[in-house]
């Protein structure tokens, strides 16, 4: 037998609550249950409500989110009442959530408790449930659903989904004044056509809602007769809709009359005292709500125009490159922030890249940004080498935020700023305590590439001077992909930088091949789904990041294109290279040569061939800086086909003396590195270069001989 058949025949119903539509889907023997028709049905949120009193209803939510938070199956009782209030059984339900596609949601067990009988009770009686405190708490459980809401949209599909025992709207409609005109602004229910009633109306219109509006007072309608009598003007368009009773309520917020809420019902409604004052209560809660979010979402539309207004204004282009870039505000307030990104043509044919972040997530931040933007685009159209625009950029913001207007309120930039040659892929990078830049490879392995730095912008002073932002070249290959971010896009939830760029790392892994934008947004996407914490108590269950855990994303992707270079497209993606200045005074730069030297080869199968050359990298640039008075420049390049590739690593310096292979006596301090070098590698040299030399050596892929 089929489950579906098991669970009827004991009298077991299921319903699936599909959390994406906000719908139950009822098998036919759950519909019986809740005094349906004994057949499959789907319903919504407010039709189940309707049919359960509040405090089971509340004593249900506790249940799911206590399965959801545990990860536990949960029990609850609650019981079915009928349209007019009458007790029809008490039901057991088990729920256990279900992820997965299509009905993604809560899988609920309904059990039926008992011989089933149908029990009767009167309103007024005192053996059942107290009505009264049925509506404290549909009123208690309606403004925390209202106080949750994000968006006007939100709060209306609250709005419409609210509803118990006697309380069950067909339609609600929200009305707004715009001078003197009556807006129909939202309308839930039953679909109507409002066509034949004139939106926009005058404010002087005999109509129910213009009514509310000019005097702030509730208009109640129990019959349709009483409508008619009242309106006749729109009684034929009212009437085509079969609905029994009407509720127009002013919708107030500190005195001033917001809009109008009107609340329909396909049966009599006695608008009672009692039934007047929730009605009131439900609309205060709204107005409030509607206030929050009018101004929630006048403040997005401002943050939006503001942030466009302070972007490149036309999709970044740089030629013979593919440019994808994205801007994400996450940050408090009116969501601005001071993340930027900028594509600028230079005089010299080549195109800079500018990223940053000015301290603060307010709109003094945004304005300080965009003064520093434009800063930025004047002293690179000048012609500037990347330090020096750095070095201006940074004397311009002390002085912007030191003594403007009498502001005591200094700031300070963060920004990597680098000009690239589209023909080579050549890229000048100058760092301003930004981030270093990230290089995703063709089989998309992501590797940081480490750049000298110096301080963040306005940081030095109005007087600093002098060269304070070293250069590095980097070269991008054809095939790979340079990113640029800020801080936001590694660094949500205050989580390590390595752990942030390892989770880029894996969200690239495979992804190199997808379109520039497409991988943009899959990047972005990742981090708004990693953007959950584990509470403290270690429950399994992620929990929403605060507003506070959250920062702006910027993010610049750009490609060059497998084929160009002049290489063919085939070999075009064989190719690796690091390049790196050691100077005489810089020697823990050997330690990010070898760093760097070991993600150029992360895929070899020889760990102990990857080692030993690690080993000849770092003698080759300590003889460098022990026997020389000069820097040592490293240039490494991986070369051929995966499994029969060659690394080449050439070490230059300004002496013109030729190493050579000797024996060392066995009390020899020196000497031995030559010998290492020729043990471990497939072949090494060294050779007369300029005013120095270069010395050399080669390695093979190959795989560890079977033993």
């Amino acid at each position: 037998m089929r489950t579906e058949d098991v669970l009827a025949a004991s009298g077991t119903g299921l319903w699936v609550w599909d959390d994406v539509r906000g719908v139950a889907v009822l098998d036919a023997t759950a519909a019986a249950l809740l005094g349906l028709a004994a057949e499959p049905a789907t319903l919504s949120q407010a039709a189940v409500r309707s049919r359960i009193p509040i405090h089971d209803w509340m004593e249900m939510e506790r249940a799911i989110t206590l399965e959801r938070s545990e990860g536990r199956i949960a029990e609850v009782e609650f019981r079915v009442v009928d349209e007019q209030g009458e007790l029809l059984r008490t039901l057991r339900l088990r729920v256990n959530h279900v992820a997965g596609e299509g009905l993604a949601g809560t899988l609920v067990e309904v059990l039926l408790d008992g011989d089933g009988e149908r029990a009767h009770h009167a309103p007024g009686g005192e053996a059942d449930w107290e009505w009264e405190r049925a509506r404290e708490a549909f009123v208690l459980d309606a403004g925390q659903a209202l106080s949750e809401a994000g968006t006007t949209q939100e709060v209306l599909r609250v709005t419409a989904a609210l509803a118990m025992p006697g309380f069950s709207p067909d339609g609600i409609a929200i009305y707004s004044r715009e001078g003197d005109r009556v807006w129909l602004a939202e309308y839930h229910g039953t679909p109507i056509d409002t066509t034949d009633l004139g939106f926009p109306m005058s404010i002087t219109a005999r109509y129910p809602a213009a009514e509310v509006l000019r005097t702030g007072r509730a208009i109640y309608l129990s019959t349709p007769e009483e409508y008619a009598e009242r309106y006749p003007r729109y009684w034929p368009v009212i009437e085509r809709y079969n609905r029994a009773s009407w509720a127009y309520l002013p919708l107030v917020v500190a005195g001033r009359i917001i809009g109008s809420w009107l609340v329909a019902f396909t049966y009599h409604v006695d608008f009672t005292v009692e039934n007047r004052a929730m009605l009131s209560t439900l609309a205060r809660l709204l107005a409030q709500a509607l206030s929050r979010t009018f101004l929630q979402d006048t403040e997005r539309e401002l943050a939006a125009d503001l942030q466009h207004t302070m972007r490149p204004a036309a999709r970044p282009v740089v030629p013979g490159m593919q440019v994808a870039a994205r801007y994400v505000p996450t940050g408090g307030g009116l969501r601005v922030g001071g993340d930027w990104y900028d594509v600028i043509p230079l005089p010299s044919g080549r195109v800079a890249l500018v990223i940053g972040d000015v301290q603060g997530h307010d709109v003094r931040a945004a304005a300080v940004m965009a003064q520093l933007r434009i800063a930025l685009r004047a002293y690179a159209s000048e012609g500037h080498r990347p330090d020096a625009v750095l070095s201006r950029a940074s004397r311009f913001l002390s002085a912007l935020t030191s003594g403007d207007a009498g502001q005591d309120d200094p700031r300070f930039a963060t920004c990597l700023y680098l000009e690239v040659d589209p023909p080579t892929g050549t890229l000048d990078v100058a760092r301003a305590g930004h981030l270093d830049p990230g290089m995703v490879l063709p089989d998309g392995t992501l590797l940081t590439r480490p750049t000298a730095g110096g301080l963040p912008l306005g940081v030095g002073g109005v007087d600093a001077v002098g060269d304070d932002y070293p250069t590095t070249r980097l070269n991008l290959q054809p095939g790979e992909i340079l990113l640029l971010c800020t801080d936001g896009l590694v660094e949500t939830g205050h989580g390590d930088l390595d752990v942030g760029w390892a989770r880029l790392g894996s969200t690239l892994r495979g992804l190199s091949g997808l379109h520039l934008d497409d991988l943009a947004d899959t990047v972005i996407e990742s981090v708004q789904a990693a953007a959950v914490r584990v509470p403290p108590s270690g429950v399994a269950a992620p929990a929403p990041l605060l507003e506070g855990d959250r920062d702006d994303i910027a993010l610049v992707l750009l490609r060059r294109p497998p084929g160009s270079g002049g290489r063919p497209p085939e070999q075009a993606t064989r190719v690796r290279r690091v390049v790196l200045s050691v100077g005489q005074s810089e020697p823990a730069k050997i330690a990010q040569a070898r760093r760097e030297l070991s993600a150029m080869l992360h895929e070899w199968g020889d760990a102990e061939r990857v080692f030993g050359a690690v080993l000849m990298l770092s003698e080759l640039l300590g003889n460098v800086l022990r026997h020389t008075d000069g820097d040592a420049l490293l240039v490494a390049e991986l070369s051929g086909p995966p499994g029969d590739r060659l690394l080449r690593v050439e070490v230059s310096d300004p002496s013109d003396q030729l190493p050579h292979l000797r024996e060392p006596g066995e009390l020899a301090s020196s000497g031995r590195g030559l010998l290492l070098m020729d043990s471990l590698c497939d072949a090494w040299g060294s050779a007369p270069r300029g005013m120095g030399k270069t010395t050399w050596f080669e390695l093979h892929e190959r795989q560890r001989a079977a033993l």
